[in-house]
């Protein structure tokens, strides 16, 4: 067990970020279905106010600061070595570091319910002024800054080491006209990272100086400005959406090249419009700040519809590359395709809620929350579970039950759906984002029905998923090194992987030097 908490290799780095990953969104799952069973009804009593904010407050932070963009970025740790025939990450401590890190903010976040007055209940965006009100949940609010501080200063870390170990320490013949597309989505999201993420840490810091040294960053009696924490937080927070997909973009290629049996279609399109999609992410931020009169509406507006443009690029790249293919439908592919038809869906929504008329009216209702459940929930998460039914063969040498996969992507795809799904038609109707219970008016009561008997059937699916991953554990059937007959050079290696990723390098002469090897 001691090697493992001193372990440097990043294959173990790897797995232990997954594995705390899926153990915080079991917590933020939890506390799901404690939202979902207060809003079950209308004027329930099951939570009080104060209970409610603090639960969906971490619910909020844990998907977004400790499941959904570190997952992404514990993947790349494993995975993105092996894609470029590098023996480890380039800084091999740093990287233990980042992970720790990573695990003590979560579990700090977290302890705030165990503290006086409970945990932060500020909601995942923890604005100016509550941020600076410390009376009631002062030690529970001062958790949450602390623990996502360190979850920030972690992916910091961890993308200049991804940023580093992709330019330097590729193989011979590897060059990055061969790198495969998810390595590239991880340069991307890595850069992304390294803008928009010490925005985050300034702004932080900031709150803590005001609560405890006496300053006043947000204060307007004393001459400071709470609309300048906004400022702050959505230059860190737009882009963090794309570094919540971004990985994911590169999950769905490769499973979905794999399993068309055909190369990428449009390779060079899809590097191009990650970049575009990083860099256009930049200056969107403001499109969150639309009804605060601080911002220039159009200008923030006209570049939020500009990035839906190279994300239509990827849409068209994705169905190339299965036209005409002999498609396999393997559990992977299935959560990949559910992603393509969900995130569609909140992609089609982000566009509306880019028009500032239309973001007036829907601004804090349930439709924005059904609209990021979809790119988030639909997209991340269901890419989220394509990877790990992809590459759970390479990481611990047995493949998950495929039978048992089927049956856990359709409970989800249907629970997910009507979960969220009725939320657009919520927030049509005037249901307003944090509030712990509504007055039994038009449809709400029968939207909010559907919505948690989804959620119930999620849950299930999810008891479905590690009912698999423990029977898969236990038969520990021997997988061949490329059980999917992929083409990226981590399959050229043995499942699971020897101590410097390959005992022998294959020579690398194209984009598919697995295939390469299998044919040769």
């Amino acid at each position: 067990m001691i090697e493992w908490f001193t372990a440097t290799d990043h294959k173990k780095i790897g797995i232990m970020y997954i594995v705390a990953t899926m153990t915080f969104f079991v917590a933020a799952g939890i506390l799901a279905m404690m939202i979902r069973a207060q809003l079950a009804r209308p004027d329930n009593a099951l939570l009080s106010a104060q209970l409610y904010n603090q639960i969906f407050t971490l619910h909020g932070t844990a998907m977004i600061f400790f499941v959904i963009a570190p997952f992404g970025l514990g993947l790349a740790n494993f995975i993105v070595p092996l894609q470029i025939g590098a023996p480890d990450m380039a800084f091999p401590r740093l990287n233990a570091t980042s992970l720790w890190l990573f695990i003590l903010g979560g579990i700090i976040m977290f302890l705030g319910f165990a503290t006086y007055g409970g945990a932060s209940a500020n909601g995942w965006t923890n604005y100016a002024p509550l941020s600076e009100i410390s009376e009631g949940t002062g030690a529970g609010n001062d958790f949450w800054t602390i623990g996502v501080l360190m979850a920030g200063v972690s992916t910091i870390l961890t993308a200049v080491n991804l940023t580093t170990t992709v330019f330097l320490l590729r193989a011979p013949g590897m060059t990055m006209w061969r790198v495969p597309i998810f390595t590239w989505e991880i340069v991307a999201t890595s850069l992304l990272i390294l803008m928009a993420f010490p925005s985050l840490t300034a702004v932080l810091f900031m709150v803590l100086i005001d609560r405890h040294l006496g300053g006043h960053f947000f204060d307007p009696v004393y001459g400071g400005n709470p609309i300048l924490y906004q400022h702050l937080f959505w230059f860190f927070g737009h882009p963090e959406v794309y570094v919540m997909i971004l990985p994911y973009f590169g999950i769905v290629t490769e499973v979905i090249a794999t399993f068309s049996h055909k190369p990428v279609f449009g390779y060079v399109g899809l590097v191009l419009a990650a970049f575009a999609i990083a860099g256009l992410s930049i200056g969107v931020w403001a499109h969150h700040m639309f009804t605060t009169g601080a911002v220039s509406n159009p200008f923030f507006s006209a570049v939020s519809f500009l990035i839906a443009v190279p994300t239509g690029v990827k849409f068209v790249n994705w169905i190339g590359t299965m036209w005409k293919g002999s498609l396999e439908f393997t559990t992977a592919m299935l959560f990949s395709l559910g992603f393509l038809f969900n995130f569609l869906l909140g992609g089609i929504t982000g566009v509306m809620v880019a028009s500032p008329p239309i973001d007036y009216q829907t601004h804090d209702s349930y439709f924005i929350v059904h609209h990021f459940h979809y790119t988030l929930g639909g997209g991340s998460m269901f890419a989220l579970f394509s990877a790990l039914f992809f590459w759970f063969p390479k990481i611990f040498g047995v493949r998950l039950n495929e039978t048992l996969g089927k049956w856990f992507f359709w409970l989800m795809f249907i629970g997910f759906n009507l979960t969220f799904l009725p939320m657009a038609f919520m927030g049509i109707e005037g249901m307003a984002r944090r509030v712990y219970t509504y007055p039994n008016v038009e449809h709400l009561a029968l939207l909010n029905g559907l919505a948690t008997a989804g959620g119930a059937i999620m849950g299930i699916a999810f008891l479905l998923f590690i009912a698999n991953v423990f029977i898969s554990a236990f038969a520990n059937v021997p997988v061949p090194s490329n059980p999917w007959g992929g083409y990226s050079l981590e399959w050229a290696t043995s499942s699971p992987p020897p101590e410097h990723n390959f005992e022998t390098l294959p020579p690398i002469t194209s984009r598919r030097p697995a295939l390469d090897l299998m044919n040769t």
